[in-house]
């Protein structure tokens, strides 16, 4: 269940509108006139400087608000209408305060740069952008927020015009700005409700309570994720909350709050939608031998509400019954066959779970609180968007000595998504069979021993952001497509680790830790590390590449294509320690990306490391590869390499190859 395509955001806050509504009306420029009631489709508008990223920028209407509930169809094509952000984007764009990247793209869950951020600021504050003959597009927009204090040196952090920002920096990017305006932000909250509060830098934390205490940020009630990257469409929520409470009046035209179910960070709806249920048990017991089945949309064939339950010999049949909105099935367990919400603590054994229905997830634990101990059981899914066993919302799932099996696209037989939680597996058989289906896919930590991993038409192993998978002892294998599935045109591979930028994962650190088990890979490079930083340490695996063509690991930025940050700046930090080890295959870092290997414990490396230009032409970062042998472990060259550094201890066998560092240092025997 890969993310979907997402692109590049320029962003209008709300604000702007609030404390300067007649912000484009002087401009040079003549902005985008409204679609009429039986027009869906807006003109282009001229690009906002930023014409490396071909953004083009949201303007208002001639100064002029739509007023009454407009019949106004979107242009957007990426905005589906069962979008938790649908209407937000809607009331916006109707509003005039946002518009595409193209006349028919909105990319909903893009990130949010410096430099576009302060263009939007710049603009809103009635400045006219004079033509560039030189420098930078958002020079004169960067200069103005310097003199006027937005950006200062006193924020705490040394802002990049292209870096994407933070939650936590565009907050006090706002602040700041809000304060030259003269709002008044004395009102601050203490944040106690929020329990990721030790997050927020010492820098933010002034601007962090101010925004909460004028209800401009909300988060999702329990985090407000400050390290994370901001989405457009969550960007859209923050316009909104924005424009209601710096100035209510300017809530007009039939402009509604929010709605719909954001990703944990700033407003919006947190409701969780899970449809009905054909036999819901709210009453602890024991149930045996019963026969549990649905046939209706949205419709669980057996939901356990907050009750302490036993099924044993019990058989679950979701036979039929399609599925509303995806991530409602994806997030919140709708249309599963089997689903435990509101802190149930169910145990199930010598179970039989078959679901043939779209988004007809197996087994589903939803929500903090939320247990599932499942053992020697059979799981069958076959269609699309459904997993074997599914945990989110900070649910648990313990299974022992299961059979799984999944055949649908995006369909991973081990699963997490948002909100992820803890799963533990121990034995059994967890096998995929479709594309874009892992046999594991982690937005949780994730430990499974003594098992059988296997995808047939998909990579093995994925890990999204600050997430885990622990194997012990287990034997996993993957076939990626090299035509079909939702990254191949990125990259084949066989275990991913990276971060989507979709909000379904925290940012921060992945780790991916095995020992002993087997590792195969039957296409593509081993491992593939990208927008991430990532903690991998193996131990006595028996790793097999049976594509002689393929890197053992493959450490880089990416298009930015699916929105996996931004393309130049979007590599890998990979911290790699091989303990009693074998490894055999070459490596490769580009320039935007770094590479700590250690090889420890009698470790053998055969390969080379190969520095590779970054294919976007980001800007090249230091300490791209270094290296440390121990007394014990060995290096044997196939080829010349380059790396940053070398602490060598142990023993390299050059085959008449060279290690050159980047002192210029050249090291032979």
């Amino acid at each position: 269940m890969l993310k979907k395509k997402t692109t590049t955001l320029l962003i209008t806050v709300a604000l702007l509108t609030s404390v300067m509504p007649a912000a484009f009306a002087d401009t040079t420029e003549q902005p985008p006139q409204m679609p009429t009631q039986s027009q869906g489709k807006q003109p282009s508008a001229k690009p906002d400087g930023a014409q490396s990223d071909g953004e083009q920028p949201p303007q208002m209407p001639n100064g002029e608000q739509p007023q009454g509930d407009m019949n106004v169809s979107i242009p957007f094509t990426d905005v589906a209408s069962d979008a938790w952000y649908y209407n937000v984007v809607s009331q916006a764009y109707v509003k005039g305060l946002i518009s595409g990247i193209s006349d028919i793209e909105f990319s909903p869950e893009s990130s949010v740069t410096g430099a576009q951020l302060i263009m939007m600021l710049y603009r809103a504050d009635d400045n006219t952008v004079s033509e560039q003959t030189s420098g930078n597009w958002y020079d004169e927009a960067v200069d103005w927020a310097k003199e006027k204090s937005i950006i200062s040196d006193n924020n705490g952090w040394t802002f990049d015009a292209n870096a994407d920002l933070t939650r936590e920096q565009m907050m006090v990017l706002l602040y700041n700005y809000l304060q030259y305006k003269g709002n008044d932000l004395s009102a601050l909250d203490d944040l106690s409700s929020y329990t990721d509060r030790s997050e927020i830098s010492a820098y933010a934390e002034n601007a962090v309570k101010a925004l909460v205490g004028k209800g401009i940020i909300e988060g999702d009630g329990e985090t407000l994720r400050p390290l994370s990257s901001l989405t457009r469409a969550e960007t859209a929520v923050i316009l909104i909350n924005a424009v209601d409470s710096v100035n209510p009046s300017a809530n007009q035209g039939g402009m509604q709050p929010p709605s719909g179910n954001m990703p944990g960070g700033f407003g919006g709806s947190d409701t969780v939608t899970q449809g009905t249920s054909a036999t819901t048990i709210s009453e602890g017991g024991t149930y045996s031998s019963t026969s549990y089945s649905s046939t209706g949309d949205d419709e669980n064939a057996l939901r356990i509400d907050g009750a302490t339950v036993t099924l044993d010999s019990v058989t679950v049949d979701k036979s039929a019954g399609s599925s509303s909105n995806t991530e409602d099935g994806d997030f919140y367990g709708q249309n599963a066959a089997l689903l435990a919400t509101n802190g149930a603590n169910v145990t199930i054994k010598n179970a039989t779970v078959n679901s043939s229905a779209q988004n007809g997830n197996g087994i589903f634990s939803y929500g903090t609180g939320t247990t599932v101990n499942v053992s020697d059981s059979t799981i069958t899914t076959t269609a699309d968007n459904s997993g074997g066993i599914q945990t989110t919302g900070g649910g648990t799932t313990n299974a022992t000595n299961l059979t799984v099996n999944t055949s649908g696209n995006s369909a991973a037989a081990i699963r997490s998504d948002r909100g992820g939680g803890t799963v533990v597996i121990g034995n059994g058989t967890y096998t995929s069979n479709g594309y874009n289906s892992p046999a594991v896919y982690s937005t949780a930590d994730v430990t499974v021993s003594n098992a059988t991993l296997t995808a047939n038409n998909s990579e093995s192993l994925v890990i999204e952001g600050k997430n885990s998978i622990k194997l012990n002892n287990c034997d996993v294998s993957g076939n990626m497509s090299s035509t079909e599935g939702s990254s191949s045109d990125e990259n084949v591979h066989n275990v991913m680790i990276y971060q989507s930028m979709s909000g379904d994962a925290e940012v921060g650190t992945s780790e991916f830790d095995m020992t002993g088990g087997s590792l195969t890979g039957n296409n593509g490079d081993m491992f593939y590390i990208t927008n991430t930083h990532s903690i991998i340490n193996l131990s006595n695996v028996d790793i097999t590449n049976k594509d002689a063509d393929a890197y053992l690991m493959r450490v880089t930025g990416n298009s930015a294509a699916r929105g996996w940050g931004k393309a130049g700046a979007n590599g890998a930090q990979v911290e790699f320690t091989a303990s009693n080890q074998t490894l055999n295959g070459d490596i490769a870092v580009d320039t935007v990306s770094t590479l700590n290997m250690t090889l420890t414990d009698s470790s053998d490396f055969t390969g080379t490391i190969n520095f590779i230009d970054n294919v976007q032409n980001g800007t090249a970062v230091d300490n791209n590869a270094v290296v440390t042998i121990d007394s014990d472990s060995t290096w044997t060259l196939t080829g010349d390499c380059t790396v940053t550094s070398l602490e060598n201890n142990g023993t390299i066998n050059f085959n008449g190859h060279t290690i050159t560092l980047a002192d210029g240092t050249v090291l032979s025997k």
